[in-house]
């Protein structure tokens, strides 16, 4: 059986105000604006994308387990789930699908408390402070490693 040639896009708690939001960090580009950059990147390396974004840990567990069945990878940004979750790591590494970790901003430039990540060291591919251009360098990164 070969590989689904399906991402799944996970956006954590807080992406949905993106463009609203301290743009000074995060930039002017919306959620939608990062969801159409994805999936034209997704495209571009013959892959579909289904995006999520929720304010709920469960519902992002819930859509990690549902993409064992249809997806071959998954680019997540756990927003601030990056730094206290233990069940969205449980969640990345039961499925078994690479990932790849995405941060808008430079993570390590900013307050202490967000220099540590539960996803770093399982994370099949990390893309930190490179903007939304980001999302894009994580789905050609990530999709370079699937057969």
């Amino acid at each position: 059986m070969t590989s689904p040639r399906r991402l799944l896009l996970v956006n954590g708690p807080n992406l949905n105000l993106l463009g609203m939001r301290e743009p000074g960090i995060y930039g002017a580009a919306s959620l939608a604006d990062v969801e159409r950059l994805t999936a034209d990147a997704a495209a571009a390396a013959g892959f579909e994308l289904r995006a999520i974004q929720s304010n709920h840990e469960g519902v992002l567990i819930d859509a990690i387990h549902a993409a064992r069945e249809d997806c071959a990878g998954i680019v997540i940004n756990p927003a601030g789930l990056t730094h206290t979750s233990v069940s969205l790591r449980d969640a990345l590494t039961g499925v078994g699908l690479p990932f790849a970790e995405v941060h808008i901003s430079d993570v390590y430039a900013r307050e202490e408390f967000r220099h540590h990540s539960y996803l770093h060291d399982v994370a099949a591919v990390r893309v930190i402070g490179r903007g939304v251009d980001g999302y894009a360098d994580a789905v050609r990164e990530l999709t370079a490693l699937i057969p």
